[in-house]
């Protein structure tokens, strides 16, 4: 009974390393793979300046091979640590994290492949467990969901917003004279638009004193348009921020079966397949 149990546990142990962020373990496992994620998109930046590369090019590619190498260990590790291995492998974090083990070895087959291993930005979400801070992962969802609320009001106002940017680039499409820039009513209306939302690149200037009174008049407006969308978003944000006092704390723990987060402190079984945790 004891040989059947030994795998259970060394199984569990690592599950709780890997997926788990409330242990010691956890936490340092996932600070490790957090820096070696910032190692890893560092070297291939530095890879593609030519200056660094010719000069220290087989050091850049022995570092990269060494965090290749950890992150194809960590990728077997997280497959057979879980009880149902198609959830993690299928799952978006999965996903990415396949994807950006195997450039460096595509690319002996296909040349150029590794700078797909810039795709392992996108681990970094994991920054979220790896600070333990669920409440912000709650403030995210409670942002996603003002958005949500507020997406009729913002959609009215982005329409206002361009149609005041065709008003706009007609007029100075009429006024100005193709030496300034203003060759066509799209390229006017391009021009509006960055002026409105205060890019403003420079690349087309009103040359006469009506288009640049004009242009002023556009460019004030731009800044109280930016705190429109702004106020639309904060007042939802502080509904569905009152709404969330009101809920349970849950945790980083992840289901050995599922992979599902978001337990709560009390909890022993799963809520979505009903595994123990």
């Amino acid at each position: 009974m004891e040989n059947k149990k030994t795998p259970k546990r060394w199984k569990n142990r690592l599950h709780e390393i890997i997926y788990e962020a409330d242990t010691p373990m956890g936490k340092w496992f996932d600070i490790l793979l957090f820096v070696l994620i910032i190692v890893s998109v560092i070297l291939v930046m530095l890879e593609s300046v030519k200056e660094i590369d010719i000069q220290y090019h087989k050091l850049l590619l022995t570092f990269e091979w060494i965090v290749t190498i950890f992150f194809t260990i960590e990728y077997i590790v997280r497959i057979i640590s879980i009880k149902k291995p198609f959830k993690y492998i299928f799952s978006f974090y999965g996903i990415i994290d396949f994807v950006s083990t195997i450039p460096l070895y595509l690319s002996y087959i296909f040349a150029g492949s590794q700078v797909l291993l810039a795709v392992r930005a996108f681990r970094l979400l994991r920054i979220f467990r790896i600070l333990k801070l669920v409440q912000f992962l709650g403030e995210a969802s409670s942002l996603k969901k003002a958005l949500k609320a507020s997406r009729a009001r913002i959609a009215v106002f982005i329409y206002a917003v361009l149609i005041l940017s065709v008003i706009m680039g007609t007029i100075m499409y009429l006024i100005e004279d193709d030496t300034a820039g203003f060759t066509s009513i799209p390229r006017s209306i391009y021009w509006a638009i960055v002026t409105l939302t205060t890019v403003g690149y420079g690349d087309i200037a009103p040359q006469t004193s009506l288009g640049q009174l004009i242009a002023t008049i556009v460019m004030i407006l731009g800044y109280g348009i930016i705190a429109v969308p702004t106020g639309i978003v904060t007042a939802e944000f502080s509904k569905q921020g009152k709404a969330e006092n009101n809920k349970l704390h849950l945790n980083t723990q992840a289901c050995p079966s599922c992979s599902l987060e978001g337990h709560r402190d009390d909890a022993s079984h799963c809520f979505n397949c009903g595994s123990e945790l």
